[in-house]
C-alpha cells in the first residue's frame, strides 16, 4: 500500500485506534504498526490489547484499557497519548457493538442506550479530545477516520439501534469535516460490509434477510479494510477521502433489492 507522507514526518506519526483488541480495530492497528506508525491501542480488554501490541517493535505500541462511553476514561486515554508522544496525527474511531437483534416494538431501552453510547457517544467523545489535541499541537492538524458501516446507508432487519447509531455517525463525520477545516483537521468515514471478524462469524451459516429468509453471506478478509484505512491515513492533510465503502463483492441487500 503506497504511503503519501515522507521521511521524518512518517517516522514520527502517532495514531490512536479504538476497539483495537479484536476484529477491524486489531487489523487496522497492526497495519499501522507495520507501516511505521506509533499506535495507541484502546479497548476494554487489556489482555487483547497486549496481544496486538506484542507484535510491534519496542516502544511503538501503547495499550490503554479504556471505556469510550465514559468521558473521564476517554480524557485519561488521550492524556496517556499526550504524555507518551506529545501529539496525535490520526484517530480511528472504530469501537462499536451491534447489540441483540430485536423488533422495534420490543427493543430494550438498555440495549438501545448501550449501542448508542458505544457507537455514537464514544465516537463523539474521542473526536472531541482529538480536536483539542490536534488544534493545539505543532504542527497543527491531524485526521479522524470514523467506522460507519454499510448500516450507515442501509439497515439490516431487527437493527434499530445499530442502524440509527451508524446513520448518526455519518452526520458526525460531516460536522467534524466542516469544523476541522480551519485547523487542518480532516475527517472521513469508512463503511465496511461483511469483513470476516468475530462480529460477522454467523454470516457464513446464515443471517436474516430483508425478505424474511435466512441466507449465508460472503465475507472478505479484514486486511482489505486495514489497507483502505492505510490509504486514507496516508494522504496529506490537504486531501481527504470523505466516504469509502469496502464490502464483500457478492454480499446481498446493499446494492439492489432484497
Amino acid at each position: 500500500m503506497p504511503d503519501h507522507e515522507t521521511g521524518a514526518a512518517r517516522a514520527d506519526r502517532v495514531a490512536l485506534v479504538t476497539g483495537a483488541g479484536s476484529g477491524i480495530g486489531a487489523a487496522v492497528a497492526a497495519a499501522l504498526l507495520d507501516a511505521g506508525w506509533r499506535v495507541a491501542l484502546a479497548g476494554r480488554r487489556a489482555d487483547r490489547l497486549e496481544e496486538t501490541a506484542a507484535r510491534a517493535p519496542a516502544g511503538r505500541a501503547l495499550p490503554v484499557p479504556a471505556d469510550v462511553t465514559d468521558p473521564a476514561s476517554v480524557e485519561a486515554l488521550f492524556g496517556a497519548v499526550a504524555q507518551r508522544w506529545g501529539r496525535l496525527d490520526l484517530l480511528v474511531n472504530n469501537a462499536g457493538v451491534f447489540g441483540a437483534p430485536q423488533p422495534v416494538e420490543e427493543f430494550d431501552h438498555r440495549e438501545w442506550r448501550t449501542v448508542l453510547d458505544t457507537n455514537l457517544t464514544g465516537a463523539f467523545l474521542c473526536a472531541q479530545q482529538a480536536f483539542r489535541m490536534m488544534k493545539e499541537q505543532d504542527p497543527q492538524g491531524g485526521r479522524i477516520i470514523n467506522n460507519g458501516s454499510l448500516s450507515a446507508h442501509t439497515p439490516r432487519p431487527l437493527s434499530a439501534a445499530y442502524t440509527a447509531s451508524k446513520h448518526a455517525v455519518t452526520g458526525l463525520t460531516k460536522t467534524l469535516s466542516l469544523e476541522g477545516r480551519p485547523h487542518r483537521i480532516a475527517c472521513g468515514q469508512i463503511d465496511v460490509g461483511n469483513a470476516a471478524t468475530e462480529m460477522t462469524g454467523r454470516f457464513g451459516s446464515g443471517t436474516l434477510q430483508a425478505d424474511g429468509s435466512v441466507k449465508a453471506e460472503p465475507v472478505m478478509d479484514v486486511r482489505h479494510v486495514a489497507d483502505a484505512v492505510l490509504y486514507m491515513a496516508g494522504l496529506p492533510l490537504d486531501a481527504n477521502v470523505q466516504f469509502m465503502s469496502v464490502l464483500a463483492t457478492a454480499m446481498p441487500s446493499f446494492v439492489g433489492r432484497g
